[in-house]
């Protein structure tokens, strides 16, 4: 039979045709009229949106079988495990804080079985070894634009301030070393990027459309930075002084978990657009371990 229901069609051929979700993967096949984009919106402005959330990686819609959403109760269950993760559970593990970089390490490693299990593949999560090279690319110089942003603070008498951190002052070069190289890569950002830009991102994407689950992923990304808030303004002594009454420190911690979201949201942004979740860990990484040597040097 023919028409515009024959198999050339262009309605049978879009991913995610008669209501079938698609992957992170196949979503930039999608041409703006398929939905991905309102469709009051100009040609110009359309077409910048879609450059701007289209994921790198255009695989061919006919290599294999359209991806089949997970289930919407996996996708829960995932979202709560992270939030009680970081907020109750990691702080009741034996040895913690020290043993956090290796507890850390292993749930990175069982995260990725599960979504590997679940039919998650590695351009969804970004690991796919041929995005190595964009992802080395726009990470590398995300990586030079915090670095310099780093020597530009130290370099500025009134601007060094802004660097201090109670948790590094006053500690020696093996102990920066330790948090700079093992601390920050393997029980902070290698987990974080994974979990949230890799496994959650995609697993989102496989239900609702790339930008909102770029969306979900980057709140989650800020509900996770309550626990980490607080003791951080403790840390600093800023809950006993000037945030000591509830309402301030409240205040406090929504606005410093909404910055992590919108972090959270830009480090998405640069996993779709290099096709690589090098990428966000190289930025990640800059942004945590440059600035606890930062901060170190700006308080000796």
């Amino acid at each position: 039979m023919t028409g515009t229901a024959g198999r050339g069609s262009p309605a049978r051929d879009l991913p995610g045709h008669r209501g079938r979700p698609c992957s992170l993967s196949e979503q930039e096949d999608r041409p703006p009229d398929a939905g991905l984009l309102p469709p009051g919106e100009s040609a110009r402005r359309r077409a910048r949106l879609l450059r701007v959330w289209q994921p790198a990686v255009v695989p061919d819609p006919q290599a294999r079988p359209v991806p089949r959403p997970l289930p919407v109760l996996a996708v829960a269950v995932l979202l709560v495990v992270l939030l009680l993760w970081n907020n109750v559970v990691i702080t009741r593990t034996p040895g913690h804080p020290a043993s956090y970089p290796l507890v850390n390490a292993l749930a990175t490693a069982v995260l990725l079985a599960v979504a590997r299990a679940s039919g998650l593949s590695w351009d969804e999560l970004g690991m796919a070894r041929r995005r190595l090279r964009p992802g080395l690319r726009w990470g590398g110089a995300a990586l030079a634009l915090v670095a310099a942003g780093y020597a530009v603070a130290l370099a500025v008498p009134a601007l060094r301030p802004l660097l201090a951190d109670d948790r590094s002052a006053g500690i020696d070069l093996g102990e920066l070393a330790v948090r700079v190289l093992v601390r920050v890569p393997f029980g902070t950002v290698v987990w974080e990027e994974v979990a949230f830009r890799g496994v959650l991102v995609a697993a989102l994407a496989r239900m609702v459309p790339v930008r909102r689950a770029a969306l979900i992923a980057a709140a989650a990304f800020g509900l996770w930075h309550i626990r980490p808030t607080l003791g951080g303004l403790a840390a600093n002594e800023l809950v006993a002084d000037d945030l000591a009454d509830g309402p301030a420190r409240v205040g406090a911690v929504v606005l410093v978990c909404a910055g992590t979201a919108v972090a959270g949201l830009l480090f998405t942004w640069l996993r779709l657009r290099s096709g690589s979740l090098l990428a966000p860990v190289l930025l990640h990484l800059a942004t945590n371990s440059l600035g606890t040597v930062a901060a170190a040097i700006a308080q000796r």
